[in-house]
């Protein structure tokens, strides 16, 4: 579970789906909303890819 809160580009998904959520709330919902969602969820994706992979060469 440390792997997964220490790593940084865990901190950075986290961090960019705080701001994300900001703009969800606060922002005009348009087709650029749409797209930074989209990259949020492919960055997170792989960022977690990462760390298991991590995880299974120890």
């Amino acid at each position: 579970m440390r792997k997964f809160l220490f790593n940084g580009a865990m901190l950075s998904a986290a961090f960019s789906g705080f701001s994300l959520l900001k703009s969800l709330s606060a922002g005009p919902r348009d087709w650029r909303l749409l797209l930074t969602a989209v990259a949020w969820a492919a960055t997170t994706a792989i960022a977690i890819g990462n760390v298991v992979d991590a995880a299974n060469d120890d």
